[in-house]
């Protein structure tokens, strides 16, 4: 099974930037994808990015959309989410995921796997 281990995560003022990242690790490889959820307390965990291992298509959350930058390091198995422009709204824990589905035109499926999350907070 792949295990997800999440790092990067941080206290920032509004305006700066973050780099989360995730390394993929087990007796499994990545199948087809990667990406980013978010939660805030007491809701639902909430999609921010998603990239496929193969091809490299992106997809963003239209609250993140210009500000996040998702990429890869499929020789290390690692995801990252460079985060510019930071709100205070983007304040949440983090969490790393991989094999799911997403697309514009069938929206964002349940990962198989999750990492433990990694704590965002931006000020004012």
């Amino acid at each position: 099974q792949v295990q997800l281990v999440e790092s990067g995560g941080g206290l920032v003022q509004a305006g700066a930037s973050l780099r989360l990242s995730c390394a993929a690790n087990g007796r499994s490889a990545i199948n087809y994808s990667m990406g980013w959820f978010r939660q805030y307390p007491g809701k639902e965990r909430e999609f921010v990015a998603a990239t496929s291992w193969i091809g490299g298509a992106v997809y963003y959350a239209d609250s993140v959309k210009g500000r996040f930058t998702i990429s890869t390091d499929n020789a290390k198995n690692t995801v990252y989410l460079q985060m510019d422009s930071l709100k205070p709204d983007d304040t949440a824990v983090y969490y790393c995921a991989a094999d799911f589905n997403f697309s514009p035109y069938t929206g964002v499926g349940v990962p198989d796997y999750w990492g433990q999350g990694t704590q965002v907070t931006v000020s004012s």
